[in-house]
């Protein structure tokens, strides 16, 4: 067997053993959120920024389906605010500053983080809870202390953190599935 073929092989395995009830149990916070007015908020670091602007993306532009664009933001893509924050209070604030601007009690926050520690992203989860915010974990199988902290918590099964990402990313396009094919259904989108 190639590398690559070793590499294919290991992703299908996490992926298989993905918890589909949590993924659906999020998807129907996220659904609940966007037809009672509500925007879904995603945040993280590195590639699970990329992945936040990503799923952002999704919901905004469109998933599979034409429709009116669904209220997403991705509290990673905005650099000068990114920046302001890290340079006049700590990076640790990064994204708790913004949820305490625009958070209300009918959005939803996606936390991703591989590790379930990232500091930033667990004071985002506390702004959001203080805010009374709907909160999605998406971590790594321990699920650290945003799994914790989390009204749900979709965690990946591997242990390597590039798969972890691959479900997280499985996890997020599933979401936006239900999320769109329940706001077409209901009017808000057609």
């Amino acid at each position: 067997m190639t590398e690559i073929e070793k590499y294919i092989e290991a992703a299908k395995a996490s992926i298989a053993l993905l918890d589909s009830e949590m993924i659906e149990r999020a998807s129907a916070l996220c659904v609940e959120s966007v037809l009672s007015g509500g925007t879904i908020f995603f945040c993280g670091n590195g590639g699970s920024a990329a992945d936040a602007q990503h799923l952002a993306g999704e919901l905004i532009g469109r998933f599979r389906l034409d429709r009116d664009a669904i209220p997403a933001i991705a509290i990673t893509a905005n650099a000068a605010v990114v920046t302001a924050i890290a340079n006049d209070y700590d990076f640790s604030e990064i994204f708790a500053r913004q949820l305490e601007a625009l958070g209300k009690p009918r959005d939803v926050l996606i936390a991703i983080s591989t590790s379930g520690h990232s500091r930033n992203v667990i004071k985002a989860v506390e702004e959001a809870r203080r805010k009374s915010m709907k909160i999605i974990g998406f971590t790594g199988n321990d699920g650290g202390e945003i799994a914790e902290k989390a009204d749900i918590a979709v965690k990946a099964t591997s242990t390597e953190t590039s798969h972890i990402q691959e479900e997280l990313l499985i996890a997020g396009h599933a979401i936006c599935s239900a999320v769109e094919k329940a706001y077409t259904g209901s009017g808000a989108g057609s």
